[in-house]
């Protein structure tokens, strides 16, 4: 029986190798490298765009010989063992023949973003066979996500069909699809993946504050993914440059104004920041439907806001910040109409109510919230015959509390939305 030894060199001889290396010279050295460990018969297996199927990634290396046409076939994620390690992000095992070598499928992450599974063979289930899969696990995905950017050869892999120009702009200017740390989690969707118009989220983390943000562009086509591009580009600038939310967004809008001119392009935002330490969320509302609150498995309203006008409209309307001090474990929710308004062929909506409870009965099953928002968005799909009229966007919030936010009370205000100032 093969033992798994040597992980250290693995890793370190893995890593030399790869400095000089592409996305496609990835599998092979993977492969190659891990048999050393004991670590055999490597396969790379990707999440597609829309999280449906994990498409191998080829090896063209020698290692490449004695592979059966099944193990590089692509998999369905609702229908397979990989597909489950993936969906829960945990290791799990293929049946075997007794006393036979064992086949394990190991979750491929990026911090918490889920980039697939490696299928891997081993002789045992020791304890260091399962470290030595969770090592190598973590470096090819930083590997993945370090020759990614610059490879035609992983855009073409994730895709499954063609994708729109607009489509094309928008995942190149995205943040990651999730994001974690010890007391903040985030997570996003996308829809329609390849024929997206003006749809898009962003985040960022700047120490202790989470800046959150979500937009909608008039339109659904290549000036729509311009206009949001456009005002996504500007609040980012600004931001960086030490701007507040109300001037962030003022500048997006003489932005969009000196750009379209006389042709009127405007953008409806959500702008909000999170005190990760504190849970003090502040946002504003450029005329944007209000974010949705869920605290302790419970729906108890929306986070109005006074909106002003939508970016772009120049009509005067102030803007005002408004505030809520959140508890730990509640959820804040930014969301598109696409969402909401997906119709069935019977024409009716998808609606708020179904969309925010799906969120709690399926976050009720202990799923990661990443996994909750991907069959909500097959969810919405479905319920649309699998062709939306717009896009269909979401982005969460889920605020973990942290130990300096224990040592004090929140004060009256908790609970509650407060607007603590305006401007024009």
């Amino acid at each position: 029986m093969g033992e798994c030894r040597g992980t250290e060199r693995m890793l370190t001889a893995l890593l030399d190798a790869s400095h000089m290396a592409g996305f496609e010279q990835v599998p092979f050295l993977v492969a190659e490298h891990a048999a050393r460990a004991g670590l055999r018969d490597v396969v790379i297996f990707l999440a597609d765009l829309q999280q449906e199927v994990l498409r191998p990634v080829v090896d063209t290396g020698p290692s490449a010989s004695g592979r059966t046409a099944a193990e590089l076939s692509e998999l369905k994620i609702d229908a397979t063992l990989a597909g489950r390690a993936f969906q829960e992000v945990r290791f799990l095992r293929g049946s075997g023949g007794e006393g036979g070598p064992l086949c394990w499928w190991v979750p491929l992450l990026d911090g918490t973003e889920r980039l697939g599974v490696l299928r891997v063979t081993t002789d045992t289930d020791d304890p260091a066979c399962q470290e030595a899969m969770r090592a190598l696990s973590a470096l090819v995905a930083m590997l993945v996500v370090c020759t990614r950017w610059y490879s035609d050869s992983y855009a073409r892999l994730v895709r499954t069909r063609p994708m729109n120009v607009a489509a094309e702009m928008r995942w190149n200017v995205m943040p990651p699809l999730s994001f974690a740390n010890a007391d903040l989690m985030i997570a996003g969707a996308l829809e329609p993946a390849y024929e997206v118009g003006g749809d898009a989220f962003d985040y960022s983390i700047e120490g202790d504050v989470a800046h959150l943000a979500i937009y909608d562009a008039m339109g659904h086509d290549v000036p729509a993914g311009m206009t949001a591009n456009l005002a996504l580009a500007v609040c980012r600038n600004r931001r960086r440059e030490g701007d507040d939310l109300v001037a962030t967004s003022v500048a997006a809008e003489r932005t969009l104004i000196a750009e379209f001119g006389d042709e009127t392009r405007f953008v409806t935002a959500i702008l909000a920041d999170l005190d990760i330490a504190t849970g003090r969320l502040t946002w504003i509302n450029r005329g944007h439907h209000p974010p949705v609150l869920i605290r302790g498995g419970r729906h108890p309203g929306l986070l109005r806001c006074p909106p002003s006008h939508p970016l772009g409209l120049d009509l005067g309307v102030p803007v005002t910040v408004c505030e809520e001090h959140l508890e730990p474990g509640d959820r804040v929710l930014l969301y598109t109409d696409g969402i909401t308004e997906a119709r069935s062929r019977h024409g009716q909506e998808f609606g708020l109510d179904r969309f925010v409870d799906f969120i709690i009965r399926h976050s009720a099953d202990g799923l990661p919230i990443n996994e909750t928002l991907r069959r909500l968005v097959h969810g919405v799909l479905e319920y649309h015959e699998g062709r939306l009229q717009d896009d269909a966007t979401v982005l969460v919030a889920e605020w973990h509390g942290s130990a300096r936010s224990m040592l004090g009370e929140f004060g009256d205000a908790a609970g509650t939305s407060t607007a603590v100032s305006g401007a024009r």
